[in-house]
């Protein structure tokens, strides 16, 4: 059952989450736990639990998904929009500040080796991803097969149409298992369409509009928007798309792949939503716009990212409860996910292949990489390190 709380406290409970949650989608789930189920009480664990899970299925950003669907289920779709606004403008107007500093240290042609040190370390911290998506999500040789297949196309095939294509041929890959998955009795229900016509909707206007004008800042708003009605497992999976997209995309390249893994790296040093860090893009693919430009860009991309999540979680969360009793559903969802770890891996090996082949390179990825596993060291306080180091040496 959830509570019937006061709005404000909810979302002043929502801000002070996006301020003091580190660590990514996984350990946004613990900081929810502490503060909305056993600090607060808006809902018991396994309610908790259910949104996740539902969530972890849908595209867009699970954590984000997770923190809006209380909202929705406490106060109906005006609290869930606010929550997703409190919990989301933190992050997004740092990093949104962090794109304008750069492109303003580049104006003035001042140095930036003060980033060297952390962009092997975001390759690490890509790595990181890699390693633990794949323990979490690949526990059968179908589903090992599946990553290693997803990690060589999307290497080879380094294009954003790609993306798409890998993920629906691993879910029907794994679908066709559905015999495996055990029976649950299923009971009709009736489908609302609203949100679902809305999500459709706003993608095919922005993509038109988008055509038709080649207004950049729409543009922006539709390729995000696209990108975030396809990111199955968060913002570390988000990585390889948006690098192949503005990075190494011909038409686009927005961004230099330094500047990404300098974004990138802050990104992770940040509370609140991963998925922030597609400010940081829009604002720097704007930079000839002056500072006005620039914050329009991180508005349309934070926009994009955000909201097709947002609309497909209203439109599921009415029917879940009966969706999931279907088989086929299920079971396609091992190959999703497998797809989603092989996509981080060859991110990981896309990224490094910029930088300089050197020891020192290596070193400080590898090193990122140990500290992660090995240590307990909250990653704020590894990146602030190689910043630090930049300062020093660079």
């Amino acid at each position: 059952m959830f509570r019937r709380v006061r709005y404000y406290i909810f979302l002043k409970d929502v801000l002070w989450l996006a301020l003091t949650a580190f660590g990514g989608p996984q350990a946004h789930l613990g900081h929810f736990q502490k503060v909305l189920v056993d600090k607060r009480k808006y809902l018991s664990e396994s309610d908790l639990m259910e949104l996740n899970s539902l969530c972890q299925i849908l595209p867009g950003p699970s954590s984000t998904q997770t923190l809006t669907a209380v909202g929705f289920k406490i106060g109906g779709p005006n609290l869930a929009y606010l929550t997703l606004l409190v919990w989301a403008l933190p992050s997004v107007v740092f990093m949104s500040l962090v794109g304008i500093f750069l492109s303003s240290i580049q104006e003035k042609e001042w140095s930036m080796e003060f980033t060297r040190f952390i962009q092997p370390m975001a390759v690490g911290f890509v790595s990181y991803a890699a390693y633990t998506i794949s323990l979490k999500t690949v526990n059968t040789k179908s589903g090992l097969g599946i990553m290693m297949g997803a990690a060589l196309v999307s290497y080879f095939f380094q294009s954003p149409v790609i993306f798409p294509f890998i993920l629906l041929v691993a879910g029907a890959l794994t679908a066709v298992k559905f015999r495996s998955q055990p029976r649950q009795e299923k009971n009709g229900f009736r489908i609302q369409w609203a949100n679902f016509t809305l999500w459709i909707g706003v993608l095919v206007l922005a993509a038109v509009i988008g055509a038709a004008t080649k207004s950049l800042p729409v543009r922006l708003f539709e390729n995000f928007y696209r990108n975030g009605s396809l990111i199955f497992g968060g913002g570390q999976v988000l990585t390889p798309l948006l690098y192949t997209e503005f990075v190494q995309y011909a038409p686009k390249q927005y961004l230099t792949s330094q500047e990404f893994l300098t974004g990138y790296a802050i990104a992770q040093s940040l509370p609140g939503p991963v998925f922030s860090f597609s400010a940081f893009i829009g604002s720097l693919a704007m930079r000839d716009w002056g500072i006005g430009g620039e914050l329009i860009g991180a508005i349309m991309s934070a926009a994009g990212i955000f909201l097709p999540g947002t609309f497909l979680i209203f439109f599921v969360i009415r029917f879940w409860d009966e969706l999931k009793r279907y088989r086929v559903v299920r079971a396609s969802l091992e190959g999703i996910t497998a797809a989603s770890a092989g996509l981080v891996v060859a991110a990981a090996v896309i990224m490094f292949q910029p930088l300089e082949n050197s020891v020192f390179n290596f070193s400080f990825t590898i090193g990122t990489f140990c500290l992660l596993i090995f240590t307990r060291i909250p990653p704020p306080f590894i990146i602030l390190g190689g910043l630090l180091l930049g300062v020093l040496f660079g």
